[in-house]
């Protein structure tokens, strides 16, 4: 099987609701991106890979059935393990040379992944970033429905990561981050945490790595059904202090990119 260019990596849990919608967005998205290639460039083959994170209802079932009638949608049915064990076990599933970890809820419109593929012209047009992070506060980014309070909730977070774990990034929680390939097989496997601060310790091992690491800006739309709690969210700020610790014991000084820069 040839590799993909882009793999589009989704973890989903008791999604029913949302989840054949945004598969179906994607797949239009995708279809047109690689349809839209220039001749000269390099093909824009893709994957997508849902990984149900031990749905009790119907989402593994209702991808399995997309599945069937398209190839290039592959669930993966795999037992809960929470948020970050499902994006591990998505990217260690992935082959693509970029690895696009995108929300269940599609908050981003999928028409905003090209903007991580507007590189840099000594890139040839492929990212500039071996690790590219959706924001939410970049400049030019746009955030609609939002309320204050959630808002408020979201910049609470942010500072106490930058004051506990990792400065330089102003939105490290957003569901939509770009992987190469050499920045996926080597970060992943070494990415600890299950919950919702997973993107934080993943963030850690790349600056430690000398990955280049840089925020996209996004439109990002809020929808009701979140799943985060005040317990999740409390949970989370005690695993970010942990991934403080451990990056002062040195314990992410575990890979480096390939040229060592």
């Amino acid at each position: 099987m040839t590799q993909p260019y882009l793999s589009v990596v989704i973890p989903a849990f008791n999604e029913e609701e949302r989840i054949a919608s945004t598969v179906d967005a994607l797949v239009e998205y995708l279809g047109k991106w690689s349809s839209e290639a220039d001749s000269g460039s390099e093909s824009r083959s893709w994957e997508l890979i849902i990984v149900s994170d031990g749905s009790t209802d119907s989402t593994a079932s209702i991808v399995s059935g997309i599945s069937t009638s398209n190839s290039q949608v592959r669930l993966i049915d795999a037992p809960h393990g929470g948020k970050g064990a499902a994006v591990r076990r998505g990217m260690d599933e992935a082959t693509g040379e970029w690895r696009f970890l995108c929300d269940a809820d599609l908050s981003m419109p999928a028409d905003n992944l090209g903007r991580f593929f507007e590189g840099s012209g000594s890139n040839n047009g492929n990212p500039r970033y071996d690790v590219s992070i959706g924001s939410r506060e970049a400049q030019g980014a746009k955030r609609f429905n939002e309320p204050r309070s959630r808002h408020i909730k979201g910049r609470l977070f942010n500072y106490a990561v930058k004051i506990l774990a990792l400065r330089g990034i102003e939105d490290t929680q957003c569901g939509f981050k770009l992987f190469s390939a050499e920045a996926a097989t080597k970060l992943f496997p070494h990415q600890s945490l299950d919950g919702w601060a997973f993107d934080v310790e993943l963030l850690v091992l790349a600056k430690t790595a000398k990955f280049s690491v840089g925020e996209i800006p996004i439109d990002w739309y809020y929808g009701e059904g979140s799943k985060m709690t005040l317990t999740k969210g409390l949970m989370a700020v005690v695993d970010v202090a942990r991934v403080g610790v451990n990056r002062l014991a040195r314990k992410y000084r575990v890979v480096e990119r390939k040229d060592g820069a």
